[in-house]
């Protein structure tokens, strides 16, 4: 499951990618903008900056930028790097695995064959879609959402 800090790093970036023109934003700019709070996506966006996901800038001009093409980022790697692992238990993860402590039958164990299946599909999905494919999808909702409005008018 998705947790909140990981909600967050996702909007957080995709606003950095948005607006990736710009040059660097600063965090108060990106918590306003995306309702996240201040000290929350602080911790956040370091955590990116250290995985090298993104970069930072001190000083006058400073603030958050992409380190790297956008089509060279996946959805997967900012989870992976907020909230840790794609596998919904650990004995399914291929990065952190842990055996179950009340498992008897690690290899048969249907749990854990299914469980792998859910991780190899949500793995599947979030690396293979890059930060550039999450902006283009975004650009045509916008687009849509804009031409539909036009002719409710």
């Amino acid at each position: 499951m998705l947790t909140k800090r990981g909600k967050y790093a996702l909007r957080a970036v995709l606003y950095l990618g948005k607006h990736r023109d710009r040059g660097p934003i600063l965090i108060q700019e990106i918590a306003e903008q995306e309702q996240i709070p201040k000290k929350f996506l602080e911790a956040i966006l370091r955590d990116l900056r250290n995985e090298g996901i993104l970069q930072s800038k001190m000083g006058k001009g400073g603030g958050y930028l992409l380190a790297q093409a956008p089509t060279r980022i996946s959805l997967g790697d900012i989870i992976r790097t907020i909230d840790g692992p794609l596998a919904p238990i650990p004995c399914a993860s291929q990065t952190a695995y842990a055996p179950c402590s009340d498992c008897p039958t690690v290899d048969t164990c249907m749990i854990r064959i299914i469980m792998r299946d859910v991780r190899d599909a949500s793995s599947k999905i979030l690396d293979g879609t890059s930060l550039q494919d999450a902006l283009d999808r975004s650009t045509a909702l916008d687009a849509e959402t804009k031409k539909t409005l036009h002719f409710d008018i």
